[in-house]
């Protein structure tokens, strides 16, 4: 569905591309008529929209502002359009999450192909953003929800559901630590321990507790990675430090073994449903939040 009228989807194209030539290919409208729109429009709200530049078009503030307010605009329309749908008795819409790298395996795929199965007219699109960016890309109607790790606080941002995910050493089965449900964060300096950096949230914590503890871990790798650290795992090259929720997979289908760092100090990652405050959701976003919210009460 296009937006309301010819000046915001030229002034979305325009600001989106950063020129007018390009805007005009894309709409297959002369760029004289897009020129005139976006004068008019700047005319009408008494302020420039576009700083214009030798190498092309900038947006001001207000025009950031107008952008901001264009994809809301633009986003709601289309769960408009999908509850309308849902009034119609129709199992179809359109659900776009963020999400972190960490939840690329487990539980959301396999949720992802449940939902397939009982609504297949509905489609999901999976963001891989970084935690801290997630608010932002939210407020600025990228998304009808996001799952982040310790989301900073946003006036704007609602925390529907949260759970907390342990931090621990990540091993083989046959690892001698591997029976253990919970340890010391000594074990770091028995065992050659691979270890995540940045900007992987877990260095934080780990590197409070080696201030803490004065424990200097026994690292034989560092990586930035989750995937390399769990495979580094699987080849045996030493026992990995991440969270709980990171290895899920692998945990759940006892190809990995996970041990709960014990420190009264140490805080667990706090995983969060975020939405917007002032955003209608569709009813299919709402029908993937209730099973996801449902997993977070009886799985985690």
């Amino acid at each position: 569905m296009p937006v309301f009228s010819r000046f915001l989807r030229y002034f979305m194209s325009v600001a989106q591309h950063g020129s007018i030539r390009k805007a005009s290919d894309e709409l297959h409208i002369a760029a004289s008529a897009i020129d005139r729109q976006i004068l008019q429009g700047e005319r009408t709200l008494d302020t420039l929209l576009f700083e214009r530049l030798p190498t092309g078009l900038r947006l001001t503030a207000a025009g950031e502002l107008l952008l901001t307010a264009c994809n809301r605009w633009s986003r709601d329309m289309n769960t408009v359009r999908t509850q309308i749908d849902g009034l119609k008795g129709l199992r179809q819409g359109a659900v776009d999450v963020l999400i972190p790298d960490a939840l690329t395996k487990g539980f959301l795929p396999q949720l992802v192909g449940r939902l397939r199965e009982s609504h297949p007219g509905i489609v999901v699109s999976l963001h891989i953003r970084k935690s801290q960016n997630m608010g932002e890309l939210l407020v600025k109607g990228h998304a009808d929800f996001a799952l982040m790790f310790n989301p900073n606080h946003m006036r704007e941002l609602a925390v529907r559901i949260h759970k907390d995910v342990p931090l621990g050493f990540l091993c083989l089965p046959s690892h001698p630590i591997a029976s253990m449900k919970e340890g010391p964060f000594s074990l770091a300096t028995e065992y050659p321990t691979i270890i995540p950096t940045p900007p992987l949230a877990l260095w934080r914590p780990i590197g409070l507790l080696e201030a803490e503890t004065g424990i200097k871990i026994a690292a034989v790798a560092r990586t930035d990675n989750i995937q390399m650290i769990k495979s580094l795992v699987q080849e045996g090259v030493g026992i990995g430090i991440l969270s709980y929720l990171d290895a899920y997979d692998e945990i759940s289908r006892g190809q990995l073994a996970f041990v709960k760092i014990n420190h009264k100090k140490l805080l667990p990652l706090s995983l969060a449903l975020c939405v917007d405050r002032s955003r209608q959701l569709s009813v299919a976003a709402r029908l993937i939040m209730a099973e996801i919210e449902t997993f977070f009460i009886q799985s985690l």
